[in-house]
This record gives structure tokens, C-alpha cells and sequence, in this order.
């Protein structure tokens, strides 16, 4: 019987290829091939794209690596250089770009003439610089990985499935002479050999174990409040006096639909957890009620519904608590709907919703955040109002999105069959929702056409519903890349769009920068570094270190298209710094 051990024997002269979703294990995979390898003392060239060298080592260490000779272990570092991380100064490693493949293959190159012999290359993953440069990878695995095997070294590598064209994983898989398919069900992990060198097709299962996520909250306290205090006190209060609170929604779009392009498979659903964590009251560090004075207090726990199941108690308490802070904030216009909420089912309608707006007949629903927003905050509000623990969850049944004239949101107080098929948005759906949004931001580029303009809210939204976006990669380190190779490729292909349609460099950069502070990204300074007060990302936020994750990324992918420069935030506003601040290497 074939062990999962045969199969992470890559031999020489060998491209094995890992097909999997997104946590599927690919990238344990790669780590235990490279320890196998180290420990026969078999020289390892280790490309990352999705993470730097210091976290494959650490993850390497974690599963027993011990001391190795100097020189067994060598690394191309193709992400810290494409996101406009920190580069580290290490002699193991070389550093590439995923913007640019040739880049890759001089690093590897130059590590193979410094080992002087033959081993492996374990290149984790193939997912972004596929993303980045399109079918092109497919000419890279043949200059590159085949001809690397073909002179008589092992070359594994992995990509996530369904992270592109299907034609394109077919042609990859054809280029290899070793295929397997990885996927996670239900506490085990099937590997499934659809070719090997060295076995017949095959199928084992390996048990998994599911580590606990802990979610912690960034945000700052006081701005919390401010914001609680705006929403149910109808208070006016001023969050960024600078700019103004409203940030233009093709903005807001661009971070999440950069985010939703890079994983199709996991982002929705992990920002839709995340999201509902995030805005249950009752996970904040301050009882939400006390911002009233005492007397509403009062009514409020005389009068206010303990749960939520009836129709007459939930119109209540949305009429008077979510329907205002859908107007303050412009989210859109909404109404409870009578005529087919029932006892534990809700449904509420809402039109020109800034989350759907401008992706008219995409073929899918786009509503996700507002509704998971809503959720968690259900759930948070019958527990302190009542004691009553129930999950609540919230899927569109309408939307713009799918052709209808408004969208239309079911709520129950536990599962609902249709959640998991709306999360998982097909690839096709992303791109086109991809492609429109850069219609709407090119025109305003090129030719001054408004950006995505609501007749009645027009194109602004609070910044409350910004920070749900991006505050989820302080919470998840996986979304951490999401963001920063999301934010890069929106950046590359602007910067590429804008150079392609005759505009100079410098006329390309001052374009962009106007777009940014049209959009109230912040308030803007160009010079030897890019300053940006007030900055949208991580206004109302702390963290220990710079973490403008998106925004970092986008800077860096355009300036990488128009410049051939890259950037590194060294201050953030985030970490008490006065503004953001972005160097130029």
C-alpha cells in the first residue's frame, strides 16, 4: 500500500505539481518534502510568494527541523519585495518579485551556481505570480521548473485550484510529470495521485487536526464609542475632521474585491465570520448601552424586546436601531418587509446599497458584509438585552447583483441551507465583478466619468463600513496576504492600464493620487515619501507595527507598473504615528 511518505519522495529529474484549495495543506506538504530532503542532506531551494522566508523557517522548525549544515537551506523571497514588506538582510536568501517571473528565475538561478549541486526546489506557491502575469506562468514551468528537473533536480510545487482559468491548471498539470490533488473533508486529508513518476494512481487519507482561532479585537476604544454613539444616539460626531468620515465606495470595493479575487475559495467566508464576531456588542471591551443617558437606559430596559423572534419585535427593534444608522452611515434605503417575515425568519429590503451598487447582472449576490454585520449584531443584542445565546445568520436572497431592482436579506436565529452556496462565489462572477469595477475607476481616470453615483446616498459611505474590510487582516494572518497581493495586483494593473493608454509616468502617478484623495483615502502628501493622514485603513485601529496592508500593496504594485519602485511603510498611524508613511527603495 502506497504511504504518504512514497509519495513525498519527489525524485530527481521529477516537477510534481500540489492541486488544492486554499488550506487544503499544500504548503505543510512542501515543508515536509524539504525536511525529508534536509535531512539526507539534500541541498533545498525554498521560493515563497505567499509569505517570507522567516515564516517558511519558523514553520519548518515547528514540524522538528533541528541544525542543518550551512548552505543546505536557501530561499528566494518573491513576497516581502511584491507587497512592500521588510526585506530581510539574510545570506540564505534572494530576493524576486511575482510582478516580474524573470526576476524568479535569475534568483533561482543564482542559488543553483552557489550550491554547485544538484537538489530540490520547493516553490510555495504558484498561485501569485499566476495571479500577477496570467498564462505566462505556463512559459515559466517550462524555461524554469522543467528545465530545472530536466537537469536532473526535483521540483515540486503547488497552486490553489480554482484561482484562475480552468484551461490554464489543465495545461500546468500537463507540463508536470507527477499531479496530486489535496482536499479537506471532514477532519482528514485525501491525497489524491492522479500521476507519479515512480507509483500507479493512487488515494490515501492522512487524519487532520483543527486548531482553535482565537479572534481579538484592534479597535481602538474611544473610537468605538464614538462611533456607537453616532449610530444609536444619532449624535453627529466628526471621526476624521481632516478628510470627513465618508469614503467613496469604489475605494472601499477595490479593497474588498481584491481580497475576494485572490481567494475566491475562503475569503467570503472568513470575512463573513470574522464580520459578525466584529460587530457583536457583546465582544466589546465596554457595555454598548452605557453611551445613553440614564433615562433611555431605562426605557430601554423596560421596553426594548429580549429577543428578536417575533415580527413585531424585530421591526421594533430594526426600526429603531438599525434603520437610522443605515441613513446616518448611507448604506442604502431600507424597510422591514411584513408580508413574508414570519416568527424566526426576517427579511429586509434595501435599495441602493453601496455593497451592490454599480455591479448591476453580474450573475451573483454581492451583498456579504451588511448582512453579516447585522447578524453578529443580533446575537450580541439579545444577549445583553435578554441572556438569550442564539447565532444568528443572514443571507440575500435578492440583489441587484442578479438582476433584481433592490436586495432583499433573510435573517434567522441559526443555520440557513442557502449561506454556504452564496459565500462560495464562482471565479467568473469575481472577474466580472473585477472587471466592472475597473471600468468605473479607469473612466474616472481617463476620462473624468463618475465614479459609482447613487441617486438617492450618492457615492459615499461611512467609515465604519470600510474598517470591517480592513480590519480583518489584524485578525488572520492568512488575510494578512490576501490583502497585500490583492492591494498589488490592483495596483500593477491600474499602473499598467494607465502607462498602455499613453499617459506619462509622472502623469499616471498624480492621476492616481487624485483618485485616492477623491475617494477620501486620507489626506495626501507626494514627495520623497507618500504621506497619507487620517488614512482610512487603519484609522480608529492600534497595532504594534506598520499594518496598512492593502493600501501598502496597492502603492507598491503601482509604483513597481509605472516607476519600477518599490515601497515600505515605516510609519502608521496605527502605532500612534501622525500620519502613514511609505519610503521609496
Amino acid at each position: 500500500m502506497v504511504s504518504l511518505t512514497q509519495i513525498q519522495e519527489v525524485p530527481p529529474r521529477s516537477l510534481l505539481l500540489l492541486v488544492g484549495p486554499p488550506g487544503a495543506g499544500k504548503s505543510k506538504f512542501c515543508q515536509q518534502i524539504a525536511l525529508k530532503s534536509l535531512a539526507v542532506d539534500r541541498p533545498i531551494i525554498y521560493v515563497t510568494t505567499e509569505y517570507g522566508p522567516s515564516d517558511a523557517e519558523s514553520a519548518l522548525r515547528e514540524q522538528g527541523l533541528g541544525e542543518i549544515e550551512p548552505g543546505l537551506l536557501n530561499f528566494v523571497d518573491a513576497y516581502n519585495e511584491t507587497v512592500g514588506g521588510s526585506v530581510p538582510d539574510r545570506p540564505d536568501t534572494v530576493c524576486a518579485d511575482c510582478n516580474d517571473l524573470s526576476s524568479i528565475d535569475i534568483a533561482i538561478s543564482k542559488l543553483k551556481e552557489r550550491i554547485g549541486k544538484k537538489g530540490i526546489l520547493v516553490f510555495d506557491s504558484l498561485t501569485s505570480p499566476y495571479l500577477f502575469n496570467g498564462s505566462e506562468i505556463l512559459r515559466f514551468m517550462r524555461q524554469t521548473l522543467s528545465r530545472l528537473a530536466a537537469r536532473g533536480n526535483a521540483v515540486v510545487a503547488c497552486i490553489d485550484e480554482r484561482c484562475g482559468k480552468e484551461e490554464d491548471l489543465v495545461a500546468m498539470m500537463s507540463l508536470s510529470n507527477g499531479v496530486v490533488k489535496i482536499e479537506t473533508e471532514e477532519g482528514r486529508r485525501i491525497l489524491n495521485v492522479v500521476k507519479h513518476p515512480r507509483m500507479e494512481p493512487t488515494k490515501i487519507e492522512v487524519p487532520v487536526t483543527v486548531r482553535p482561532h482565537v479572534v481579538a479585537s484592534y479597535y481602538d476604544t474611544e473610537h468605538v464609542r464614538k462611533e456607537v454613539e453616532m449610530a444609536v444616539r444619532g449624535v453627529k460626531v466628526t471621526l476624521r475632521p481632516g478628510v470627513g468620515d465618508y469614503v467613496n465606495i469604489a475605494w472601499r470595493d477595490l479593497i474588498f474585491w481584491s481580497g475576494m479575487l485572490w481567494d475566491p475559495k475562503r475569503f467570503p467566508t472568513m470575512m463573513y465570520e470574522l464580520t459578525k464576531y466584529s460587530e457583536n456588542p457583546s465582544n466589546y471591551d465596554f457595555d454598548m448601552r452605557s453611551v445613553f443617558p440614564w433615562h433611555k437606559r431605562l426605557l430601554i430596559k423596560l421596553f426594548m424586546p429580549k429577543n428578536f423572534s417575533k415580527v413585531k419585535d424585530m421591526r421594533k427593534i430594526f426600526e429603531s436601531s438599525f434603520k437610522p444608522q443605515y441613513t446616518q452611515m448611507r448604506i442604502a434605503t431600507v424597510e422591514y418587509v411584513d408580508g413574508i417575515s414570519k416568527t424566526d425568519e426576517h427579511y429586509i429590503r434595501g435599495y441602493e446599497h453601496y455593497e451592490c451598487w454599480g455591479f448591476e447582472n453580474v450573475g451573483a449576490s454581492l451583498g456579504l458584509m451588511k448582512t453579516a454585520m447585522m447578524a453578529g449584531s443580533f446575537k450580541g443584542m439579545e444577549k445583553l438585552l435578554g441572556g438569550l445565546e442564539r447565532d444568528w445568520n443572514a443571507v440575500e436572497m435578492k440583489c441587484i447583483g442578479l438582476g433584481d431592482p433592490y436586495c432583499e436579506v433573510k435573517f434567522v436565529p441559526g443555520e440557513i441551507d442557502e449561506l454556504r452556496d452564496s459565500l462560495e462565489k464562482d471565479s467568473s462572477v469575481i472577474e466580472r465583478v473585477h472587471d466592472r469595477l475597473m471600468e468605473h475607476i479607469l473612466g474616472f481616470l481617463l476620462h473624468e466619468r463618475p465614479l459609482m453615483e447613487r441617486p438617492t446616498w450618492g457615492s459615499g459611505v461611512h467609515i465604519h463600513e470600510i474598517q470591517h474590510v480592513t480590519a480583518a487582516p489584524l485578525v488572520n494572518e492568512r488575510l494578512q496576504m490576501v490583502f497585500s497581493m490583492g492591494g498589488a495586483r490592483a495596483g500593477k494593473i491600474l499602473g499598467e492600464r494607465l502607462l498602455e493608454s499613453g499617459l506619462g509616468e509622472q502623469d499616471a502617478v498624480k492621476r492616481v493620487i487624485n483618485l485616492m484623495e477623491h475617494c477620501k483615502v486620507g489626506k495626501i502628501t507626494l514627495g520623497e515619501t507618500v504621506r497619507i493622514k487620517e488614512n482610512c485603513e487603519r484609522f480608529g485601529m492600534k497595532t504594534e507595527q506598520p499594518s496598512c496592508y492593502f493600501t501598502t500593496g496597492f502603492l507598491n504594485g503601482f509604483f513597481f507598473a509605472v516607476k519600477n519602485l518599490h515601497v515600505k511603510e515605516t510609519r502608521c498611524i496605527a502605532m500612534g504615528d501622525p500620519y502613514c508613511e511609505w519610503e521609496f527603495r
